[in-house]
């Protein structure tokens, strides 16, 4: 299974549409067009055709995961008390 499959097959099970993906991507900075994303869903014969590299996948999972449970909250810095 290749990563564009992977990707087609999570946007059709998520009911995700391009403008989704591509705000997805930017939730981790990573901008990509829509004609972009285009390729990566077409058949692997077409002349148009691009595959999908393990950076993209892996920063469409990031985003998603963003996505789907929101920003991770900031850590707080708590100084311990020293007993005397």
């Amino acid at each position: 299974m290749t990563n564009n499959d992977i990707l087609k097959k999570l946007r059709v099970a998520l009911k995700l549409r391009d403008d989704d993906i591509v705000k997805i991507l930017a939730l981790v900075d990573f901008r990509i067009s829509k004609s972009e994303l285009g390729a990566f869903f077409r058949r692997e014969d077409h002349p148009k055709y691009m595959e999908c590299g393990d950076q993209i996948l892996r920063n469409f999972l990031n985003g998603l995961v963003i996505h789907l449970r929101g920003p991770m909250p900031p850590k707080n810095k708590v100084q311990k008390k020293s007993n005397p």
